[in-house]
């Protein structure tokens, strides 16, 4: 089920006050086109998860979710969950992948999460299964959840809003939740607008699965990128971005580095990996347009890792 306007606007209603309204910044560059940053890295947990995560508890409400609420994440929509649950006085559990970062994983404890590590597989499976052996808790999906997906487009109504004659928006690709939450905003409102989905070489599914037709599994290698890079797509998440994606693009991980290392100097803006993906691919050349506009996703990078990209041992 596509994100509406309908479902976008009340998801604005929904989420006030909990998520921010972002800035669009200008990247400062010399490029021939101009390339804009959506800064969801500012949100009050350095990501765009927050949105979503509001909407889905909200609509949801209290009296359905007061047992507590659980949720699969590499750290972001984890963070997201756990804001909104403390806010609502109820209980949180996250299943991380053992690769998460732990940047992100001392984010949830600080929120009052408990989180429950496992091998890379299952934590994918509890993704398809929608629960986890011995929590009794309200699943709340990270990507393939129609409000969650709703909590998104609301960045696709502000950058309408902000930036009426952009020609393009590039977004990072990790379950589709966000590339198609924006993506139904933006191309109901302007259909030239071109929506493109970024992805890593360290695990691009969505690229394979678009050549295919149809679901397919890819190899997947750990590294910095750790908020998109996984190894398949859910079936009805392929069937929305056939609907309304105008493509991918797979950077690598030198081009994520070094689009972390050009918002850092040129803007002063901390980006994490999955966010470098989008900018990257913004500013390559390859994407057609005047005005590219790059979702900054998050910020949530490991310290120790952004200083090596910084002085150049990435």
């Amino acid at each position: 089920m596509s994100t509406t306007l309908q479902s976008a606007e009340q998801a604005r209603e929904n989420i006030a006050g909990i998520a921010l309204r972002t800035p669009l910044v200008r990247l400062n560059t010399e490029l021939e086109h101009e390339v804009f940053l959506k800064l969801e890295s500012l949100q009050p947990i350095g990501s765009f998860k927050l949105r979503g995560a509001a909407n889905a508890m909200v609509r949801a409400g209290l009296e359905k979710i007061a047992r507590g609420v659980l949720t699969a994440s590499a750290g972001n929509m984890a963070q997201g969950v756990a804001y909104c649950a403390r806010r609502m006085g109820i209980p949180a559990t996250v299943v991380t992948p053992d690769t998460a970062p732990e940047t992100k994983l001392k984010a949830v404890e600080r929120l009052g999460g408990r989180i429950i590590k496992v091998p890379f597989e299952q934590w994918w499976r509890t993704f398809e299964e929608r629960s986890f052996p011995g929590v009794d808790a309200t699943f709340i999906h990270a990507f393939d959840d129609p409000d969650v997906q709703a909590g998104n487009g609301v960045i696709g109504l502000e950058l309408m809003e902000d930036l009426p004659d952009l020609d393009a928006v590039v977004v990072p690709w990790g379950g589709g939740g966000l590339a198609c939450g924006i993506a139904a905003v933006v191309k109901t409102l302007k259909p030239s607008v071109r929506v493109y989905a970024a992805e890593c070489e360290t695990g691009a599914p969505l690229t394979a699965s678009l050549e295919a037709g149809k679901p397919i599994a890819v190899d997947y290698r750990p590294s910095f990128v750790d908020g998109i890079a996984s190894k398949t797509v859910f079936p009805g998440m392929l069937d929305l971005a056939r609907k309304w994606l105008d493509g991918t693009f797979v950077m690598t991980l030198d081009e994520a580095a070094a689009a972390i290392k050009l918002a850092a100097e040129r803007n002063r803006v901390i980006l994490e990996g999955a966010a470098g993906c989008a900018v990257a691919a913004a500013v390559s050349g390859r994407v057609s347009g005047r005005r590219i506009v790059a979702i900054a996703s998050g910020g949530n990078i490991d310290f120790g890792i952004l200083c090596g990209i910084l002085d150049g041992r990435r």
